[in-house]
């Protein structure tokens, strides 16, 4: 299907990637149509989706079933008065219903709005005040009925809630679709059975086409410091996902690809969606409760899996298990980002499998911006080159651009045009928008260098860096010093003040399990201080290493899993 939408498929080298990769984006471009029901027309009953969940159940989509229960959903959704410019919000989790719905709203040119099963009532209220959500589709358990429940007298533009049961129901649960729920200005709402509309819905009518540059899509960043923003897409922002699927996850119609990722947060329509079914992939999604490394690698095994994209974080847990264990010899391919490689994971990782791990970048903004292809040779931690889309430069402090070896922030040049991918805007804040892309630049805020063969290496958040006695250090290279020695878990290095340096690097450590006794008294606490401080100054180089220690049982994050320095920053 993506040989449509690109004047070039095939690549045999980077500058041959350059050249000659662009995307041809039509005037009235809709994924759902254009892509998903086009994979319905010419090959119906070849498999678009692989669904399990922990409870042991399987499903299988093909196209043609995605195309009726997309219509199915979209009839439902539209006989509820839902239509082109709604914002409807996604707390689906990874049941399946959350492929029907957000197809189903882009076959309606409505706004779809991901968001995670983890918003409390607070941050469901802000949400739909910021956006003037309409509808919420939801995922039928306790907490999140509860939340949602709790929201909605301070949520006047919500007309429509609609869930699915339970996957474990009980006792409170049973009257889901009878409760009665107190709402802005005196109305009552009550959850509608999605499950059921679905399945009741009458014949699809399809609305008038849709413009590309409709917004089809808004996800609200969970930043570090601040209240979310929220970053809109137009309906071009699919086709972005083309680099993303099809070279750097390296899918072809055999593929059967897990991203882990749930469905709340943006990585799931890099690894789950748009980029996979142009490349034609079969998509296996694991509806799971709790992340557990062994269920994991047995679904690898047990699957046949072809294609795995993860955060570090989670291969730094899948090494750690007895891989002869299990048989993955059908993983031909592996890919990580959101959060950068650590050296020695992507070493263990391939000397255990004999996969190299090929890293990318991008935000909630963009597509993918930096990847590693498979016509090169990756440098561990490194995360990549540019994709041709964008027209990517470092800016130092003075706004010029940076020597190969200097650091500088990540922008993104839109003089020549605004790159199939990027965000339009943030949504009702044109000033946060102006903020970041401005005179033909967007500034995502990222700092990284880049060497002498183009290859980007990540410093961190422009925020997040430290000057220390004349040197710019940045939080990764020290955390991931760190990470190799074997007592260390997790840990974020920040910047304290000092009189004499400026700042010094400050490393906040979680520890793991058994070396709790190296902490017992302050004299072994001590000695272990300095034992790490030393393996630092051996990993990397001497100035780097953090003059202060502190251990704790947990890291403060954001609502996304990202660690909120700042909070670190600020603690007393």
């Amino acid at each position: 299907m993506f040989e449509k939408f690109v004047t070039q498929t095939d690549f045999t080298s980077q500058q041959d990637f350059i050249d000659n990769f662009k995307i041809i984006v039509p005037d009235h471009f809709n994924f759902a149509y254009d892509v998903m029901d086009e994979w319905a027309a010419q090959d119906p009953d070849k498999l678009a989706m692989l669904w399990t969940n922990d409870q042991g159940k399987e499903v299988r989509f093909t196209y043609k079933d995605l195309k009726y229960y997309t219509d199915q959903t979209a009839s439902y959704l539209q006989q509820q008065g839902i239509g082109k410019g709604d914002c409807v919000m996604l707390i689906l989790k990874r049941r399946y219903e959350f492929w029907f719905s957000i197809l189903a709203l882009h076959k309606l040119a409505a706004v779809a709005i991901p968001a995670t099963h983890l918003l409390t009532a607070k941050d469901i209220i802000y949400r739909c005040k910021a956006a003037d959500i309409k509808a919420i589709l939801a995922a039928g358990e306790d907490v999140i009925v509860d939340h949602i429940s709790g929201a909605m007298k301070d949520c006047p533009s919500v007309e429509l809630l609609s869930a699915i049961p339970p996957v474990v129901p009980s006792e409170k649960s049973g009257d889901l679709f009878t409760r009665e729920i107190p709402a802005a200005g005196g109305k009552v709402l009550k959850f509608q059975n999605l499950e059921e509309g679905i399945a009741q819905a009458p014949a699809f009518v399809r609305p008038p086409k849709n413009e590309t540059g409709d917004t089809m899509l808004m996800y609200f960043t969970s930043g570090t410091t601040g209240e979310p923003k929220m970053v809109a897409h137009d309906f071009s922002y699919a086709l972005g996902h083309l680099a993303t699927g099809v070279y750097w996850h390296h899918l072809h119609p055999n593929s059967l690809h897990l991203t882990i990722a749930d469905t709340g947060w943006g990585k799931a329509v890099w690894g789950k969606l748009y980029g996979q079914w142009l490349a034609g992939a079969v998509v296996f999604v694991y509806d799971h409760e709790k992340f557990t490394p062994a269920d994991i690698l047995q679904k690898l095994q047990h699957y046949r899996i072809t294609s795995l994209c993860a955060p570090p974080t989670i291969y730094r847990f899948l090494i750690r298990e007895d891989l002869t264990k299990y048989d993955l010899s059908s993983l031909e391919y592996c890919t990580t980002a959101g959060e950068a490689l650590n050296h020695a994971v992507y070493e263990k990782f391939l000397q255990l499998t004999g996969i190299r791990l090929m890293e990318g970048f991008g935000q909630t903004e963009t597509t993918l911006t930096l990847g590693t292809f498979p016509w090169m040779n990756p440098k561990p931690g490194s995360m990549g080159v540019p994709n041709p889309q964008y027209d990517i430069d470092l800016l130092t402090n003075d706004g010029r651009s940076a020597e190969d070896g200097e650091q500088g922030e990540i922008v993104v040049r839109t003089g020549k045009g605004k790159p199939v991918g990027l965000f339009k805007e943030y949504y009702r804040d044109p000033e946060l928008t102006h903020e970041a892309w401005h005179d033909d630049i967007y500034y995502t805020g990222d700092v990284a260098w880049r060497d002498e063969d183009g290859f980007y290496w990540f410093v961190g958040r422009i925020d997040d860096v430290i000057k220390s006695s004349g040197y710019r250090i940045g939080p990764f290279e020290v955390e991931s010093a760190l990470m190799t020695h074997p007592s260390v878990v997790e840990c974020a290095i920040t910047g304290v003040p000092d009189e004499i340096r400026g700042q010094v690097v400050k490393a906040t450590i979680v520890l793991g399990k058994g070396f709790q006794s190296r902490i017992a008294t302050p004299e072994d606490k001590e000695v272990f201080i300095k034992e790490l401080q030393d393996h630092v100054k051996r990993v990397t180089a001497p100035y780097k290493y953090p003059r202060v220690i502190e251990f704790v049982d947990e890291l403060p994050k954001t609502i996304s899993g990202k660690i909120r320095r700042v909070a670190i920053r600020d603690k007393k």
